[in-house]
């Protein structure tokens, strides 16, 4: 019964110290990766809670399904993006998107109705030849 806190203290350094070795090094936060490894080798168990307090990369928030104001967005010290999205998960995308395919379909309504302006224009140029004449 004595040694399951020793046990515990083992399993939280070793899950610990793979965590932080595993992390990349643009996510984690506070103090540079190999210094976290550093703190947590020298400092076992206070080091490992440290790294889960205050070092280890936020995972829950890359993966719930809250609001844009609720995780930082852009680069990271890294200068990678700090949070991948699938394009039909990002509203910027999306709302771009459509954008887009509002102005493609007003492109192509203003290009019928020049073309509907140019055929009457060519009719109505073969209806009536000498009214060129007089400009």
């Amino acid at each position: 019964m004595r040694y399951i806190p020793v046990i515990f203290g083992v399993v939280l350094f070793i899950y610990g110290l793979i965590d932080c070795i595993r992390s990349e090094s643009g996510d984690v936060r506070s103090l540079p990766k190999p210094a976290w490894i550093i703190v947590i080798l020298l400092l076992p168990l206070v080091g490992v809670l440290l790294w889960f307090f205050l070092g280890r990369p936020r995972y829950a928030e890359a993966g719930s399904q809250a609001g844009p104001a609720s995780a930082p967005r852009g680069p990271s010290f890294s200068g990678r993006a700090s949070q991948f999205r699938a394009p039909d998960d990002d509203p910027d995308f999306l709302r771009n998107l459509e954008v887009s395919r509002a102005h493609k379909a007003e492109a192509e309504r203003l290009r019928r109705l020049k073309a509907e302006l140019d055929a009457r224009e060519a009719k109505l140029r073969e209806q009536h030849p000498k009214d060129e004449t007089q400009h």
